[in-house]
């Protein structure tokens, strides 16, 4: 009587498993080169945070800033996944991934071409420090390339949808009421009252601020729409034995 259930079953778990796609299929047990790299790259943003902080004289202003709080993601987000690596456990969620990955792309992209660029309108260059160049590469330079690496490199094409550009947009979004209110907070001449120069009430006011935000909103939504669509077409470029498969992840997406 057992007989039929017990074959019934085996062929269906065949076809269950001639359904699962062959890149959805992470080969088992650890992967030491993405722990230890993705564990660097966790390093490389704390140091940049410790170092920024040592010579800061005001952590709640330092904390406030866009690149300060990408980087913890990263470093939070990174450490996460080295660990996941190294115990061969199955990929974070390629929101997850994909959002700490944008954030660092935005960090890294507003630095070298609005902050650092004088004709901007919305530089930001200033003398500093030996400690304060160094963290300034860490977290400006060095973990947004190290990011998109690990992305390209080290993760399996397809897992980024559609609907994950306007949700990993959430954070950037409320980043612009924190900014205002803690701005409005603080009393008028405080030294970075706001954070950037786009986001400067007292330069711009408040239809200026508008303005600035529907033009970096825009462009910020544009970038998330661009890694999803290069997450599609780019082509695997390294074995599976490192690579860790966005698709397998399966219920933590």
């Amino acid at each position: 009587m057992l007989e039929p259930t017990h074959s019934s079953t085996t062929r269906r778990s065949a076809s269950d498993a001639a359904a699962v796609p062959a890149s959805a299929v992470t080969s088992a047990g650890r992967r030491p080169f993405a722990a230890a790299f993705r564990a660097l790259v966790a390093l490389a943003a704390l140091t940049g945070i410790v170092l920024d902080s040592i010579d800061s004289d005001d952590l709640g202003r330092l904390f406030s800033y866009f690149t300060i709080q990408s980087n913890i993601l990263v470093a939070v987000t990174f450490a996460w996944a080295a660990q996941r690596a190294w115990t061969a456990r199955p990929a974070l969620s390629p929101r997850i991934t994909g959002a700490a990955l944008l954030f660092i792309s935005i960090t890294g992209l507003v630095f070298h071409f609005v902050l650092s660029n004088d004709s901007s309108g919305f530089s930001m260059t200033s003398e500093r420090t030996p400690l304060e160049s160094i963290a300034n590469q860490l977290l400006h330079t060095v973990t947004p390339l190290a990011a998109a690496f690990d992305w390209l490199v080290l993760t399996a094409p397809g897992g980024f949808l559609l609907r994950h550009a306007w949700q990993w947009l959430a954070y950037p979004l409320l980043y612009l009421p924190f900014a205002l209110v803690r701005g409005a907070l603080l009393d008028p001449g405080t030294e970075g009252r706001y954070p950037y120069p786009f986001l400067d009430v007292d330069l711009h006011g408040y239809q200026g601020i508008a303005a600035n935000a529907v033009v970096f909103g825009l462009a910020f939504y544009g970038l998330a729409l661009a890694l999803v669509l290069l997450d599609r077409i780019r082509p695997h470029l390294r074995g599976p034995r490192n690579r860790i498969s966005s698709l397998g992840s399966g219920p933590l997406k």
